[in-house]
Parts: C-alpha cells; structure tokens; sequence
C-alpha cells in the first residue's frame, strides 16, 4: 500500500506502509520511502514553489478525497473552567457526538482508549486537568476501567512540571489510576512503525542528542538510517481501541499554528525536533504523518479548551501573549480546528499590534487538506452549539 503526490503530471511516492517478515497484521507495518530518501526536501521545496497548485493526493486502488469535507465543530460553553464545568461540558459534547456519527464511544476489543495531552509548553499553557478528568469521567461512565485509560505525553520533566507526573515533592497526581505514558523514555516506539525522512536529526547536538540515541536504540552513535527515523507512538493505534487528541493553541514560528495536528504528529514521535527547525520540511511532515491510514482510523476527534491559548512567542509560554474564552470545541477534523484557531490566534496578533501569521506559514494546513485529513475553509464550517450537561449519576 503506497501514497503518492501527482503534481503537474509528476507522481511521486510519499510514503509506503509494508509487511514485515515476521508478523501478518497490520502491527508489522512500517512508513518507508525509497522516493523521500532522496527527493523529500525539493518535492516540499517544489510544493512551495507551486504553491500547492496542482497537487492531489492518491493511494493505489483506494484514492484519498482530494476535496476534503469538513466535519461539524461542536462547541459548549463553559461558565468556568472548575471540574464540574468541564465535566458538563465534556459530556454533553461526548453524547452530541455519538448522536451525529452513530459511533458509541465505548470499549471495544481492546477496551483501552488513549489521550493524548500536551504539555511541551511548560507550566500554565498545558492540557487542563480538569479537562482532561473530565473526559476520563466521560469514559469510565461508557464502560473503560481506569487502568485502561491511559495517557501519553512527550517529555518527562514538563509532565512533572504540569502535574500529569508525580510531584517529586509529595508523590501526588490527579491520575495515579491511570497509566502514563512518556514518549521520550523511548518505550513506547515500535521499530517497524516509523516515518522516513532525509532531513538530517542533528541542527543542535546538545536538543537532539536524546532523540538522535533514541532513533538507534540507545546508541552513541548514530548512522545515517538511523538518524532519518522518527518512530511513531504505537500505543495510542496498535493497543487501544481509539484514541482522544487533547492540544493546546499557540502560534510557532516554523509551523505557524501549534494544535491538533502538530499534537498528534510531532509532538508524538521521536527525533522530530529536526522538523521544528525546518521550514521546507516541517509542514509536510505534520501532513503525512497525519494521513496516515492507521493513526486516522483510530483517532476519534480532538477536543479543544479556549480556557487559554498565546498568539505571538510560541510554543514558549509568555503569559503576556495569551487568551482565553470560555468554550470548549470538539471536532474529528483537526485542520479545521486548526484554521479556525488561526483566525483567533491574529486577532490577537492585530489587537496588539503585531503581524498576522504569513502564509509562508500555513503551508501545513495546505497541505494536510490536499491529503484529505480535513479542510481549512472556516468559511463553510458547520456549528454545532451543544448545552453543558445537567447533572448526571457517577
């Protein structure tokens, strides 16, 4: 099973998803591209060139929707941002969907679900916990056990800091039922599941030699294969049932927009800080990844706090530079999300005197649509306004 990117007549394999000796399900699969290797970095810097003109997005004998369609965005208010709002809100939001889409939010063979929080902006613009227990009450309530619930985050030290881990100090944590996952300690990529690209991993040997040890195994040194891996979260596609995606809004200077789809692919892979330093590359990067089939069929949707999102000096938290609003989105597609937090994101931008976000950095969103993950047309976006629920029986 292969994807490929026709442009102006010229096809070009993207990524390939291949079985494995050893294994006969999909768990064996793994991304490679005998095409990227070599050409990845003038393909991304064509796209840029064409302005994405002419692209279209093919899989042999199952063709991605090149127009994609956009799914509804579901927005509750919240009138604070307590556990009891949150928890209202949340489930209002949860029945809503499974009213629209028929999909009931429940265990199924796994009987494990994932969410992945964010927290690489450090204390004060991570996921909120009382959003994030909110969802895991939505759950329990359907039928998932605690100890299948579980969490995944990036780094170790700002999960401590953002109290997913637990404090140094007293031990404590709001999730001590629930596994928690820290991508970066390296156990939770499978090495037959990876995303291939030439952009070299070392632009900084002091921030990329953890990720650069990790691409190979633990390893000082590293070869060039190695160096071209980013192994994907297994855990949150191979293991449970579904997974919940739970970003936090901040503009970036290479990306343009940190959310939804920046949360479910570089934020969830190893050595991918090479891709935050490359502005050719970046945005591709988060698009292939996102689309694909295996982390799409899993993931169920994103779900979104307004409570507080920064629109200029991103992902570094400045609490000088942030918003908030009382509401609450939850949507399956995350380019949407994207794009209409863009416009909130240079409104803020404009009010305080700065530039909006040029369209060198939107390229991202371009691209994910013309892959069919979502679309980034706001102007067609379909509101669906939901009532924080009454109470409910635990």
């Amino acid at each position: 099973m292969h994807f490929q990117l026709v442009t102006r007549g010229a096809t070009f394999t993207v990524f390939q998803v291949e079985p494995c000796e050893d294994f006969i399900d999909k768990n064996s699969m793994h991304l490679r591209s005998s095409w990227i290797k070599q050409h990845a970095g003038r393909l991304a810097l064509a796209l840029i060139a064409l302005g994405g003109a002419g692209l279209n997005a093919v899989r042999a004998a199952d063709p991605i929707p090149v127009k994609a369609v956009a799914a509804p965005v579901l927005e509750s208010p919240l009138g604070g941002f307590s556990d009891r709002e949150y928890t209202a809100a949340v489930e209002a939001l949860f029945t809503r969907f499974e009213q629209l889409t028929s999909r009931r939010l429940v265990p199924g063979p796994k009987g494990k679900v994932g969410l992945k929080i964010y927290s690489d902006s450090g204390p004060g613009l991570a996921t909120p916990i009382p959003l994030v227990k909110a969802v895991i009450t939505a759950l329990e309530r359907r039928g998932f056990k605690s100890r299948n619930i579980f969490i995944v985050g990036l780094s170790q030290l700002r999960m401590r800091f953002t109290s997913y881990l637990p404090s140094l100090a007293t031990g404590e944590t709001p999730f001590k039922d629930h596994p928690i996952y820290v991508l970066e300690s390296g156990k939770f990529y499978d090495s037959t599941w990876f995303y291939d690209s030439p952009l070299p991993t070392r632009f900084d040997p002091i921030l990329n030699e953890r990720a650069a040890e990790e691409a190979a195994g633990g390893k000082v040194q590293t070869t060039v294969d190695e160096d071209r891996k980013s192994f994907l979260d297994t855990p949150l596609f191979l293991d449970s049932d579904f997974w919940i995606n739970l970003p936090v809004y901040t503009d970036h200077p290479v990306l343009g927009i940190n959310g939804a789809l920046v949360n479910a692919t570089l934020w969830n892979a190893s050595n991918t800080l090479r891709f935050f330093r490359s502005p050719a590359n970046a945005p591709a990067a988060v698009a292939e990844m996102s689309a694909i089939p295996e982390l799409r069929s899993t993931w169920m949707f994103s779900i979104v706090s307004l409570e507080r999102y920064q629109f200029i000096g991103g992902p570094y938290f400045n609490s000088l530079y942030t918003l908030t609003e009382p509401k609450l989105w939850l949507s399956s597609d995350p380019v949407m999300l994207d794009a209409l937090m863009l416009q909130r994101i240079n409104t803020g931008r404009l009010q305080a005197g700065f530039k909006e976000i040029d369209a060198d950095g939107l390229r991202m969103l371009e691209f994910a649509e013309q892959l069919g993950v979502g679309s980034q047309k706001t102007e067609g976006v379909k509101w669906i306004r939901v009532a924080p629920a009454g109470p409910t029986e635990p």
